[in-house]
């Protein structure tokens, strides 16, 4: 608030300021010049217009005039998760009509049509808070894991509850350990906090255990293992977990990333966590992938009830929200709709490996959704990731993961996942195609 210097102010210190409106700030206790008083004057009139006319917008002050101490060095540092490129965003670029998102490991067969039903039955609420707890879907994922609610913890999708979990246990000189060419939400998270994150080099594109095992030091706090990984598909086998798990000392929390769980659990060998129940261990699994409910965000994490108890204390107050939480307790019940998703991503990923291996490309062997392909150069990722944008399909380039010569490619319907191929065909023998 402006005010006028009160009138019995002596003339002589009056006269020092030689303006004819002594004016100051109430709050700073200093006179200012009638160039500052217009430039405030001018201000208000922006507040007013804005108030009046809200598209009369006011530009913020430029960048460079911003004090830098506000943004911690390690968050100024950070860089931020990059997602595939919205398909609208594409279909307006390149003039397309219809376009095939393969690049984001959704499900292809869309939201199964009993949690379309409950959001629909839910619609209705959504004037009302959702369940604090989570109860309803708690119990149910509690009895379909023969565990109980205090094992659990929702949130709005995986990453959420990572997010959690870091925010957690993780301060100070705290230190992350975990493998390079994983999923980079867990780099952002971590880096987000101030946490130091270390890495082990991929081992033939699997997870060294052995590595991460022996780089363990008296400050890791933490170890992340995504199985299967994200973006090779590979795995650790059962054997290969036990010798690694042995070797981790009891006060180093292990978070076992199984997003994709339903994908790999067909296999004998594959290390399902919630048959170890480590106290050490937390599990993330989610409702976006075999349940292709990746746009609603539901996620959970399983583990002792003394590591959830704190997890559920940092989480959000009424996350997940209300229609993933009715989502998520109608898909959990659908077996006929998640049978049908195993089936579909069984057989489409024999075709696609017979194709492409048929190509001479260099795949990944998959135990995922999902398909990497090395391709020796960066080069050649972006010569079949712009010849199949113009073919009206999206891959993922796999730079920002650290894998720069590969591409990652998700198993779709079987009339996309021969569209994919003839694209490529095309791309890669195009004198061939034109026979």
């Amino acid at each position: 608030m402006i005010t006028f210097i009160s009138k019995r102010k002596s003339e002589a210190e009056a006269s020092k300021s030689r303006c004819p409106l002594n004016l100051r700030f109430a709050t700073q206790k200093c006179r200012v010049t009638m160039a500052t008083f217009i430039q405030t004057l001018a201000s208000m009139s922006q507040q007013l217009a804005l108030v009046s006319d809200p598209k009369n917008t006011i530009p913020f002050s430029p960048q460079k005039d911003l004090p830098k101490r506000l943004v911690p060095p390690h968050v100024e540092a950070l860089k931020p998760y990059q997602p595939g490129r919205p398909p609208v965003e594409l279909l307006k670029e390149l003039g397309m009509e219809r376009f095939i998102n393969m690049a984001s490991n959704e499900n292809p067969l869309g939201p199964p049509q009993s949690a379309l039903d409950a959001i629909q039955k839910a619609l209705p609420q959504i004037n009302r808070y959702p369940d604090l707890c989570g109860t309803n879907l708690r119990e149910a994922l509690a009895e379909r894991f023969a565990t109980k609610i205090d094992n659990i913890a929702l949130g709005s999708g995986s990453e959420s509850t990572m997010a959690n979990i870091i925010r957690a246990f993780l301060h100070e000189d705290d230190e992350v350990l975990t493998s390079q060419g994983t999923f980079i939400g867990l780099y952002v998270l971590v880096n987000a906090q101030g946490i130091k994150l270390n890495t082990v080099p991929l081992k033939n594109y699997h997870f060294d255990l052995d590595g991460i095992a022996a780089a363990v030091n008296p400050k890791t706090k933490m170890i992340y293992l995504c199985n299967p990984n994200n973006p090779t598909g590979t795995i650790f086998n059962r054997t290969e977990f036990e010798n690694f798990i042995r070797k981790i000392p009891d006060h180093v929390l292990v978070i076992l990333d199984e997003a994709y769980y339903e994908f790999a659990a067909i296999n004998p060998e594959y290390p399902d966590s919630m048959r170890y129940r480590l106290d050490n261990v937390l599990t993330l699994r989610t409702f976006a992938k075999a349940y292709g409910m990746a746009g609603i965000r539901l996620g959970y994490g399983l583990g002792h009830e003394y590591l959830i108890d704190y997890v559920n204390r940092i989480k959000l107050p009424f996350e997940p929200n209300l229609l993933a939480q009715e989502a998520g307790l109608a898909a959990l019940q659908d077996d006929e709709f998640l049978n049908r998703t195993l089936e579909n991503n069984e057989e489409g990923m024999a075709y696609l490996t017979g194709e492409l291996d048929k190509l001479g490309l260099q795949r990944i062997p998959s135990h995922s959704n999902f398909i990497m392909i090395e391709m020796g150069s960066q080069e050649k990722v972006a010569k079949i990731h712009d010849g199949l944008l113009r073919n009206g399909i999206a891959i993922r380039p796999l730079a920002g993961f650290g894998l720069p010569t590969c591409w990652r490619i998700s198993i779709g319907q079987p009339a996309e996942n021969k569209l994919l191929i003839t694209a490529l065909k095309k791309i890669l023998q195009p004198e061939q195609t034109k026979k």
